[in-house]
């Protein structure tokens, strides 16, 4: 499962855990936007193409159904809340499930144009909302309902937590995909599949970003079609990397190792009670292996009130 090309993938124990994958559920036509939610000691993740969500209930092991027209539902993460933020790629908006089952629209246009479909969300502590808009559910009527774009451009926007306005936030993308802020919430990487690339872009106190430099990819060993990203504890990125696995980078931006994973990998995530278990969604089946190394969550430190 484990393939080192860095001592410190060795050293910084990443090697530590399970000796292989554990198939938790098999039977989606392609699955994405795996979450933990610690309230519920669940994983929720997206089968896009059967327009549903899935969960899978850790104390169990039992698998149903979450959401059926679930709006092509991709990418999924918590606000500091616990509420569900989801990426709708049909809807073509970013939505808020309340506490009561309600559905809230964040996002669905720009400028007065409709958004293109919205593929991952990350959340800041001031309760910002960046989100990336590449085109994949408006290409076809396999992820989403064909359509031609309104904007021109697949780019990064960030809601306003006061007001609720779309702003720009980065552009120049192939096709943005998966984010992630940084522990400290001063930087937020995004990957570009199309370009096959991370790139790092500084946050400024107001939320602006700074202009993006290529973190990872590029040519050089371990570019790949980049899907989601997650952190560990000690800084180190995990990139879902489509046909090469998972890899792993150092803070420097070395590919020091990787996890080879049977299928396509298009998401992972943490979760667990000590959030040491990485779940992984690629092509058909959500996977999961308990990992030496621990996960923070996606938008740097945990939701409250529910910890993890």
């Amino acid at each position: 499962m484990y393939e080192m090309f860095d001592d410190r993938f060795r050293t910084g124990r990443c090697m530590n855990g399970d000796a292989g994958l554990e198939v938790l559920y098999t039977g989606c036509r392609w699955a994405e936007g795996p979450l933990y939610v610690p309230a519920w000691r669940q994983v929720i993740w997206s089968d896009i193409p059967n327009d549903r969500m899935l969960r899978w209930d850790e104390e169990t092991g039992d698998v149903g159904v979450f959401r059926r027209s679930a709006g092509y539902t991709n990418g999924n993460t918590l606000d500091r809340q616990g509420r569900l933020i989801s990426c709708e790629q049909g809807n073509r908006r970013v939505s808020r499930t309340e506490h009561d089952g309600t559905v809230t629209v964040l996002a669905d246009r720009w400028q007065g144009k409709r958004l293109n479909s919205p593929n991952d969300a990350a959340v800041r502590s001031d309760g910002s909302v960046y989100f990336s808009d590449p085109d994949f559910g408006i290409t076809s009527d396999y992820e989403g309902h064909r359509a031609t774009g309104e904007i021109g451009s697949n780019n990064v926007y960030r809601i306003d937590p006061a007001t609720g306005d779309v702003h720009l936030a980065a552009d120049c993308f192939g096709a943005p995909n998966g984010l992630v802020l940084s522990h400290d919430e001063r930087q937020l990487y995004v990957s570009d599949t199309r370009a096959g690339v991370i790139r790092r872009f500084d946050v400024r106190e107001d939320g602006t970003l700074s202009d993006g430099t290529v973190f990872a990819g590029a040519g050089v060993r371990g570019a790949a079609r980049f899907d989601n990203l997650r952190f560990d504890d000690a800084g180190r990125l995990w990139a879902a990397a489509m046909d090469d696995g998972v890899h792993c980078y150092d803070p420097d931006g070395t590919l020091i190792g990787r996890l080879v994973v049977p299928e396509k990998v298009s998401n992972i995530a943490w979760g667990g009670a000590k959030r040491n278990r990485l779940f992984i969604t690629a092509e058909t089946s959500l996977y999961s292996a308990v990992m030496g190394v621990t996960g923070t969550h996606p938008t740097g430190t945990p939701p409250s009130p529910f910890g993890a």
